[in-house]
């Protein structure tokens, strides 16, 4: 008994979580170990068309190595007791800069897709892009996410009058900025899709459903789901049908690659409100964004989703920063994993991160509060690196703060 007594008064056991998405996220110390369960959780080929990148992946894994390149250089004694992570984000105050990034097909992690993502985004105050190939109509996310900050991500399609449909769409339904992604011109081979007999959009054909019977969580919430579509593009072609297997033809056949900056005073025409441009991946690009006024520019290589052997977000933040100063917002996107990371990306003259895979690892793992956690886990993350450095604000943030490893 006097053991028994000794151990109560150092041992604290956590109390059984009883919601099963909440007991997951007691399981996960980072987005690595949330990775790990949506690996679980989901069948290989859904898995896959998230997590994989472009051929044979180098771009894609070093988005993430290459924030290691960075150092910090720590100031001490400086009483960080009070610290303030917040920035700002196309002129609106944000409680820490951080953006949501568009995603397609989303509703294939988790059935209620982008309306658990505008949910999460929008009780933080974080912007989120809602992209064309999403599965949750433009009416829907800013339903889904009233009040809060939504951003209208468009491709250029060879069909104009559909672009301009959606965009006509998101300005009636309240979207703050429109995002033009500017890098899928066609689409990069993701051979992890091809191995899986995947396509864009997937098809969930005789190989997935069978990986599907292995993971029977999954496979009973999408049978008890509304059919997945492209929400924003069904009605427009009906004789496309309305599933999103009908519609794949349509969506690989619309990319355009006439694609020019001419194109950027037709979207003009049409929206008066902030533009940034998606796909920066040199200071040459980053000069003419601002030659035609664009208000912010992400850096970004899709995720390395795209072109094997593009540069990385982070390597390219300071000659882009440098060459056009404070002319335009700076957004840095592909490999942020950890609050730390957003530090390093300021400090090189980024304004703020722009996060995709991660939340959707956290929609795999424990949908909206998965999401929720990895905002939780940003910004905690960001605060406790910012006192560990001694800054104090995101405007202490200098580049003084990081080296670059020899």
């Amino acid at each position: 008994m006097g053991m028994i007594r000794t151990m109560r008064s150092v041992v604290r056991f956590r109390s059984f979580e009883r919601d099963p998405d909440l007991r997951r996220m007691q399981m996960a110390a980072n987005i690595k170990d949330l990775r790990a369960i949506a690996e679980k959780r989901l069948p290989q080929g859904v898995f896959d068309y998230v997590d994989g990148g472009a051929e044979d992946e180098v771009t894609y894994a070093r988005n993430e190595q290459d924030f290691y390149n960075w150092e910090f250089v720590p100031s001490v004694m400086r009483d960080v007791s009070s610290i303030d992570t917040s920035s700002e984000i196309l002129g609106q105050r944000a409680p820490f800069p951080l953006i949501l990034a568009p995603t397609g097909f989303t509703r294939i992690v988790d059935p209620p897709g982008e309306l658990s993502v505008a949910r999460a985004a929008a009780a933080r105050n974080i912007p989120y892009a809602l992209s064309t190939l999403g599965t949750r109509s433009i009416e829907e996310v800013a339903d889904a996410g009233a009040g809060g900050r939504n951003w209208y991500q468009v491709y250029v399609w060879k069909d104009r009058g559909l672009v301009r449909n959606m965009i006509e769409r998101a300005k009636a339904a309240g979207y703050e900025a429109l995002c033009i992604t500017v890098d899928l011109v066609v689409p990069g081979r993701r051979e992890r899709d091809v191995r899986n007999g995947m396509t864009l959009p997937p098809k969930l054909g005789l190989g997935m459903m069978l990986e599907g019977i292995r993971k029977p969580g999954w496979t009973w919430r999408f049978l008890n789901a509304d059919p997945i579509t492209f929400s924003n593009v069904v009605g427009f072609h009906e004789e496309d049908g309305t599933t999103a297997v009908a519609l794949s033809t349509l969506v690989n056949d619309q990319f355009d690659a006439s694609l020019s900056w001419a194109d950027i005073e037709w979207f003009r025409s049409l929206w008066d409100g902030p533009m940034i441009i998606k796909g920066i991946q040199s200071v040459a690009d980053a000069r003419r964004a601002v030659q035609h006024d664009i208000q912010a520019i992400c850096v970004s290589n899709h995720g390395g989703r795209q072109l094997e052997g593009a540069p990385t977000a982070i390597e390219m933040i300071e000659p882009i920063a440098q060459e056009v100063g404070d002319s335009v917002e700076i957004i840095c996107d592909g490999g942020v994993r950890r609050g730390a990371d957003i530090i390093k990306a300021i400090a090189l003259g980024a304004d703020s991160v722009m996060v995709g895979r991660p939340y959707l690892y956290g929609l795999g793992a424990g949908g909206l509060k998965g999401v929720e956690w990895v905002l939780d886990f940003f910004e905690e993350g960001m605060r406790r690196s910012m006192a560990l450095t001694g800054v104090r604000s995101v405007s202490e943030i200098t580049r003084d703060l990081v080296h670059r490893r020899p």
